[in-house]
């Protein structure tokens, strides 16, 4: 008997959507297509294509690669995608 793997996407939270900062992006170092900007950042143009189509999230270091590229904080990036969760406590 074949066991049935669960072929559904992780769940990503409402709200989140990378491409607004893929197309930002792409705009903002004048490309024309994922493949030139993930030339650009040094990746595989397929983990491109996973954020895209919500099969992977943006990872740290990319994200941080992206802040170093544009000169925005990781908050406006985070922004940009909606990803609007707070993972860090201040210490006061």
């Amino acid at each position: 008997m074949r066991k049935k793997y669960n072929t559904r996407p992780k769940r990503i939270r409402r709200g989140y959507d990378p491409n607004p900062l893929l197309d930002m992006l792409i705009l903002r170092q004048n490309l024309k297509t994922d493949a030139e900007l993930a030339r650009i950042l040094e990746i595989n143009p397929s983990v491109i294509s996973k954020i895209r189509h919500a099969k992977t999230r943006v990872s740290a270091s990319l994200l941080l690669e992206i802040h170093e590229m544009t000169n925005l904080s990781i908050r406006e990036l985070r922004n940009i995608m909606g990803d609007t969760k707070n993972k860090y406590f201040s210490f006061r």
